[in-house]
């Protein structure tokens, strides 16, 4: 294993070739000396775009080896870090892979699709002993860091007992396109791998977020962002209970079948964090249409991947910061497809963070545990709207309390010949 020192670059390799896939590796390439050693990615023609954007980046003649299976990826070549930017539902498996590797992994978030899939991560990350960071990078948002510290560690906002958490982007498809031929492209079987095999009706990239079979919904893609930023902020853990109700209420025209309004209550000891989406209307507030708000007995703070503002209770001092932006420092960032400037200082120091831990043998500050919690607190949630009560989740024992039923649905089925990955034996 190549540790990260500066006159040796580290063997990367990128499963899931899309659109953050290819961000994350741009923002690695950009703050660590790598060799991009092979990407894979069911969509040859992504694989290709890929490809040409690396040598470009790196300006080198070598390009890297092209794969359209993960597990012969990581059969052929030995890496130091795999990134992995598939969809929800190919989180869990790739992970656990390159883990056995013998790679350090960054995984986007949500780090799976159901509750035993991020206990087997978890497992996994402990039993091979490497670092694995979790894309919630508001954790290394800067703006974000200084609300943390000067705001919340500074007293400001005295006790806090009411978080809220929401989302009103109008991000839900709500089309209904007609099935079609599979693309020669395209290995739209492997795409969908264990999760339910869908009829082909387009290209599903992006678009895959609008369906239960792949993802959690916006519960699963936006809460969880926030959720996490409220537990990193107030150091929170696992929530005593969780509750939520919501479903299709006003989109009901299209064939995406995520919740359109929702509604999610995740409680800890007099500290309720609420979450909110709405996929149509406005947003409550047009400064903040994704964040949270942070209620104390002295003040409020608002936050957000743009900005922050602190109001104190009475006449104390305002307190705003906006999102820092590195586009002279980066002038290349400008010219990427599918940019989220506002997110790139923010991701450059999630990888820095990953680095520095695998380097000290620590724990990165979006470690997996952390990413399991945030991440299997919102399919919770999603739970609690399907069975229509309130529920106790026993990490310890890996199931919901007094609820065989509920139970049964920490685990979702897997489609032949895929295995679902087993946390007592990964």
């Amino acid at each position: 294993m190549i540790l990260p020192q500066q006159s040796k670059p580290m063997r990367v390799g990128l499963i899931g070739a899309g659109w953050y896939g290819k961000s994350d590796l741009m923002r690695l390439i950009q703050v660590a000396p790598v060799e991009v050693v092979a990407l894979c990615d069911v969509d040859e023609n992504m694989l290709k775009e890929a490809a040409a954007l690396v040598s470009e980046r790196l300006k080198t003649r070598k390009k890297p080896r092209l794969y359209s299976d993960f597990r012969k990826m990581l059969a052929d070549n030995k890496f130091d870090i795999v990134l992995i930017g598939t969809p929800d539902h190919w989180h869990a498996l790739p992970t656990i892979a390159a883990l056995k590797a013998g790679a350090h992994v960054y995984v986007q978030k949500p780090i799976s699709v159901d509750v035993l899939e991020g206990e087997a991560m978890l497992s996994a990350a402990r039993k091979y002993k490497r670092v694995v960071q979790v894309g919630t990078q508001r954790r290394s948002t800067p703006h974000l860091i200084d609300a943390k510290k000067n705001v919340i560690e500074a007293g400001l906002l005295g006790k806090v007992s009411h978080v809220e958490m929401y989302c009103y982007y109008h991000m839900r498809s709500n089309n209904s396109p007609e099935v079609r031929p599979v693309p020669e492209f395209l290995n739209y079987d492997m795409w969908s791998g264990p999760a339910p095999l869908r009829p082909y009706d387009g290209l599903p990239h992006r678009r895959w977020r609008n369906f239960m079979e792949y993802s959690n919904g916006i519960v699963g893609d936006m809460c969880i962002h926030m959720f996490d930023a409220a537990r990193w902020m107030l150091d929170l853990g696992w929530p005593k209970r969780i509750s939520s109700t919501g479903g299709i209420y006003v989109q009901k025209e299209g064939k995406a079948n995520t919740s359109d309004t929702q509604h999610a209550l995740f409680e800890y000891d007099e500290l309720n964090c609420i979450w909110q989406h709405r996929t149509w209307g406005t947003p409550a507030n047009p400064d903040y249409p994704w964040g949270l708000t942070i209620y104390g007995e002295k003040g409020t703070l608002m936050a957000s991947p743009m900005q922050y503002d602190f109001i104190p209770v009475g006449d104390g001092e305002k307190i705003h910061k906006d999102a820092v932006y590195e586009k002279e420092k980066y002038p290349e960032d400008l010219n990427e497809e599918g940019m989220e400037l506002h997110a790139a200082p923010a991701t450059r120091l999630h990888m820095q963070d990953f680095l520095a831990a695998i380097k000290k043998g620590g724990r990165p500050v979006a470690d997996i545990e952390e990413g399991h919690i945030s991440t299997a607190s919102c399919i919770l949630a999603n739970l609690s709207m399907l069975v229509g009560r309130p529920l106790v989740y026993d990490h310890a024992r890996r199931e919901v309390v007094g609820d065989p039923e509920a139970t049964a649905l920490l685990q979702r089925p897997y489609r032949q010949p895929w295995v679902h990955p087993d946390p007592k034996n990964v």
